[in-house]
């Protein structure tokens, strides 16, 4: 069999449908789960990015934390992973968010982006979690060591 010659190879373009996995939910995330679903041959890059509680914040200690979540934050997850494979060559993008009681270490947010190069998934993954963090209805109830408390993003 000879090459074809295609002005664009296959793997260059979006992937049909590449939103994989989207979720908020009140369970353990995996970080497994998440880059199985954006595995794909076509993929050269795949760029993932975990979000832990942190044991501070502004110079206080942090003992834990809840994540509460509008009714419309799997919606707008869609949204804003749809703007993502709008605007790169996504081969495949997952997202899922914990809601619930976290403790300092636990993961909060994994995100993960496939496109066929590294540069366009280091892109891809950093709009996906800047808008994740700025546009979806979730909201941080922090409890720190001294029993005072904070809302963030609220």
């Amino acid at each position: 069999m000879g090459a074809m010659s295609h002005p664009h190879h296959p793997g260059e373009l979006a992937a049909p449908d590449p939103v994989r996995l989207l979720a908020v939910r009140d369970t353990p995330l995996s970080l497994d789960e998440v880059f199985a679903a954006v595995g794909d041959d076509a993929a050269g890059g795949t760029a993932l990015f975990v979000g832990t509680v942190r044991d501070h914040d502004g110079g206080a200690d942090v003992a834990g934390l809840g994540y509460s979540a509008h009714p419309s934050a799997e919606a707008e997850l869609r949204r804003v992973a749809q703007k993502v494979v709008d605007d790169f060559p996504v081969r495949a993008l997952a997202a899922v968010h914990r809601v619930g009681e976290l403790a300092v270490g636990d993961l909060a947010v994994v995100v993960a982006v496939s496109c066929p190069h590294r540069a366009e998934a280091f892109a891809a993954c950093r709009r996906l979690i800047d808008d994740l963090k700025s546009e979806v209805p979730i909201w941080k109830h922090q409890n720190f060591a001294d029993g005072t408390e904070e809302w963030v993003g609220a």
